[in-house]
């Protein structure tokens, strides 16, 4: 099978919910991203045979259709196609993978793998309302509570992730610690600059005009173990050890990369970042999700005869504390080859870009160190796991 080849990866900057980003809409930004992630490419878009759109939360009027949308005013021609994609928390990954299958089955030669979330503008649902009401009170959900439920057991996510905590014994400190660590490290990237290559500014109302939005606005700065140790659980009224500095933040934003045949990238001039691999998708029990990125990575790395020391670099999704503590002592991965500059406790978890911003995390790895290979992998809601492997495409 010819190689499947990755460029031109950028993204937003995350927004705080409910702060920078929450007034802009969801199809802007992606029409934001993947624009950028053309330009990067160096492709214009009517070269561009498809787009897959990764998106757990449906908000604004154009919802249903919102991957065609951002296709169209993205500058894809009308003759290509778009496809919505929902794999919960790995939906970022997802989109890649569709792209690449795209490709692989002859439905394209050029795609481009885009996603994104903006909670902040999930709607209140009032479900009764349709039928009528007849007497007494009309309760509004919330549209965001109901989102991050395990839709078996209707436990919160958080509330998954103190059941791997309680099984397989990880401890509140071990969880602040963490936390404290992404937090830190995700300030040297931003300080550093290394965040700054994958981002393109975005322009945001304020006031009664509007300003640029640089990077993101999640991350505590100077946060200290002090400060982490005085959070009360927010999960579990006893017994918890799961607070919000040891979760993932809730946070808007989009992201796009190009995925495109070797001979395809070779021929419109894409001066290709990476060679996708491969990839796996794997079931764990639901109110177990948090594993999910350990059997999934296993899998892959059994697939291409890999071992853990064989891996330069893991992005493995911070959904919550104990989702990374499980994979470092179950993999054996040690710290200093994963999530070198924060992740989704520091930087916030959109789950439609998420797996995007890793991709492209990974690959600025590989490529500023000269490693050849990363994989990326994330717990899914609901009881799955997948992992990714690439390839640093000069080594």
């Amino acid at each position: 099978m010819e190689e499947i080849i990755l460029a031109g990866g950028v993204r937003t900057p995350f927004g705080d919910f409910g702060k920078s980003l929450r007034d802009v809409p969801l199809q802007d930004l992606g029409v934001h991203a993947v624009k950028a992630s053309l330009a990067r490419a160096g492709i214009a878009g009517e070269k561009v045979d498809s787009l897959n759109f990764g998106n757990v939360t449906p908000v604004d009027k154009e919802a249903a259709i919102v991957s065609r949308v951002i296709a169209v005013k993205a500058g894809l021609p009308v003759e290509s196609n778009a496809m919505g994609v929902n794999r919960g928390c790995a939906s970022g990954l997802q989109s890649i993978v569709s792209s690449a299958q795209d490709i692989r089955t002859g439905g394209a030669r050029i795609s481009v793998a885009a996603g994104g979330e903006n909670f902040s503008r999930i709607p209140y649902v009032a479900r009764g309302m349709r039928w009528g009401n007849t007497k007494g009170h009309v309760t509004l959900e919330d549209g965001a509570d109901v989102i991050y439920r395990c839709g078996f057991s209707g436990e919160l996510m958080g509330e998954t992730a103190e059941n791997v905590a309680d099984r397989f014994g990880y401890t509140r400190e071990e969880m602040d610690e963490w936390g404290l660590m992404s937090q830190q490290r995700a300030q040297a990237a931003i300080e550093s600059g290394f965040l700054a290559q994958q981002i393109e500014p975005i322009e945001v109302p304020e006031g009664r005009g509007t300003r640029m939005l640089e990077q993101d606005e999640f991350p505590r700065f100077g946060i200290t173990a002090e400060k982490l140790a005085a959070l009360r659980p927010v999960f579990r009224r006893e017994g918890g050890r799961v607070t919000p500095g040891s979760s993932s933040g809730v946070t808007d934003g989009a992201a796009a990369i190009v995925v495109a045949s070797r001979s395809a990238a070779e021929e419109a001039g894409i001066a290709p970042d990476a060679r996708l691999l491969g990839w796996t998708v794997v079931g764990v029990p639901p109110e177990i999700m948090g594993i999910g990125p350990v059997p999934a990575t296993q899998k892959l790395l059994e697939r291409f005869g890999l071992s853990v020391d064989d891996i330069d670099y893991f992005e493995i999704n911070e959904a919550f504390a104990p989702v990374n503590l499980h994979a470092e002592r179950e993999l054996g991965i040690p710290r200093e080859k994963t999530n070198l500059y924060g992740g989704g406790i520091s930087l916030g978890h959109p789950p439609g870009a998420t797996g995007l911003r890793m991709t492209m995390t990974a690959i600025d790895h590989l490529k500023k160190t000269g490693g050849r290979y990363a994989v990326i992998t994330m717990c899914i809601g609901g009881g799955q796991g997948m992992a990714g492997l690439i390839e640093n495409i000069h080594s």
